[in-house]
């Protein structure tokens, strides 16, 4: 790293600013090793604390991380600059994304005339019709309803909760794998990762008792579709989690729904179990359109006082215009027949890929949602090998933090007749893998 860019400054500022360019401009890349605290300190002629400081500052800022022995290193997703995911490679067909399938998407509703603001929305942030459907939405499922507010996408609320509840250093329990644009968030907020491991039926109960017991201040699971495995709470799972948090009613526990109409299981979460804090979030974009940057929020009375005050201080409200064309288009009866069409297709694809996958003898899971995962001993190989053969998935290093390696297929695309033929091209390239890697 030495060699490649040189830390400068004379003040923990000056320090801080200077790998923060170098992140933001290329200088430095994700994984890429700051020099040791004192080391750095003897070149800059300043003291180990002004570096100590700086590091910290860039920790809490979600720019680097601390792997203990391992030192400092930037964060695979720094919060400066731009990370997009990797393009498609030309002629490949995208089973990577985790997109819903577009021909499953209903053509949006939005209104025909806009007539000016007087003011703003402040005052009324939420529409009174699309507030009523957010209630019904949640009440179908078992969720309490007497407090629902809205948000710009599922992230966006995420953010907020933590934001408002935790301060930088706080520990928050993870999902182990997990959606990577969360693991990606959660250091930006200069809070700590604890992961919790996952199955079919998602978070697992004894992996959660131990992210309680090392004292993490908030927990982020999903009840069902979870990203990348799959996974739903069964009635006996959910009650299981729910004993488990029995002994820390303090712990904020955060669940995204955010395939609620198309993960093709029902909902046993843990936001209808009693818990005195909590937070479900639901969004439109996997049925509705992904475009359609509006997420639905039910919650305990504190968490929705610190949401809303930290609302009412940066955007305010939804758009107003957004919040009509999500009514509409959720109250269009072609569209509703559409998205009941979606859930029953994608469970569908769903199955067909891991069934074709299991008759070959390759273990998938993919319980509900939009995506298969398959354990792999390399995904390099994986990847490259499929798409020789035309197919590009997501190999599992972007969702992982300690479990063991993978890749993930997003099953909504494929259609059921392709299924045999991926799951002949996967068999071959693993046969090709382990002969090319030993196994």
């Amino acid at each position: 790293m030495a060699a490649q860019y040189a830390i400068k400054g004379a003040t923990a500022k000056g320090i801080t600013s200077s790998v923060e360019q170098a992140v933001a401009e290329g200088g430095l890349g994700p994984g890429d090793a700051l020099p040791p605290v004192r080391r750095l300190a003897d070149e800059l002629g300043v003291s180990a604390g002004t570096v100590a400081t700086a590091y910290k500052e860039l920790r809490q800022r979600g720019i680097v991380v601390t792997r203990g022995r391992g030192g400092t290193v930037v964060a695979q997703a720094p919060a400066v600059g731009a990370r997009r995911p990797p393009k498609v490679p030309q002629g490949a067909r995208d089973l990577a994304g985790g997109h819903p399938d577009p021909a499953l998407m209903p053509v949006l509703l939005p209104p025909e005339r806009a007539a000016p603001v007087s003011g703003s929305h402040r005052g009324s942030p939420r529409r009174a019709g699309l507030e009523e459907l957010a209630r019904e939405w949640f009440a179908r499922d078992g969720i309490p309803d007497s407090r629902v507010t809205f948000a710009h996408g599922a992230l966006d609320c995420m953010a907020r909760l933590l934001s408002t509840e935790l301060k930088p250093g706080d520990a928050v329990a993870v999902e182990d794998p997990g959606f990577h644009h969360l693991l990606d968030l959660v250091p930006a907020l200069g809070l700590r990762m604890v992961p919790v491991a996952v199955d079919d039926e998602g978070i697992r109960p004894e992996a959660l008792r131990g992210a309680l017991r090392a004292g993490v201040r908030a927990v982020v699971c999903s009840p069902r579709g979870q990203n990348p495995v799959g996974g739903c709470f069964s009635e006996a799972r959910r009650d299981a989690l729910l004993e488990a948090l029995g002994g820390f009613p303090e712990v904020l526990v955060i669940e995204d729904d955010h395939n609620a109409e198309v993960a093709g299981a029902p909902s046993h979460s843990l936001a209808s179990g009693g818990l005195e804090r909590w937070a479900q979030v639901r969004t439109v974009s996997k049925h509705l359109s992904v475009d359609l940057r509006w997420a639905a929020l039910a919650c305990d009375a504190t968490t929705l006082a610190r949401h809303e005050g930290r609302m009412l201080l940066t955007s305010g409200w939804v758009s107003h215009l957004l919040q009509e064309t999500v009514e509409r288009t959720m109250t269009d009866p072609s569209a509703r027949a559409l998205v009941g069409r979606a859930a029953r297709v994608y469970t569908e694809r769903r199955e067909a890929l891991t069934g074709e996958l299991t008759r070959r003898g390759i273990a998938a899971h993919g319980a509900s949602g939009l995506n298969v995962s398959v354990p792999v001993r390399d995904e390099s190989a994986v990847v490259n090998g499929l798409r020789s053969r035309g197919w590009w998935v997501a190999a599992g290093s972007r969702f992982r933090i300690a479990t063991p390696t993978a890749v993930r297929v997003t099953s909504a695309t494929l259609e059921v007749a392709e299924a045999a033929r991926f799951a002949d091209d996967f068999a071959a390239v693993l046969g090709e893998s382990e002969a090319t890697y030993g196994g």
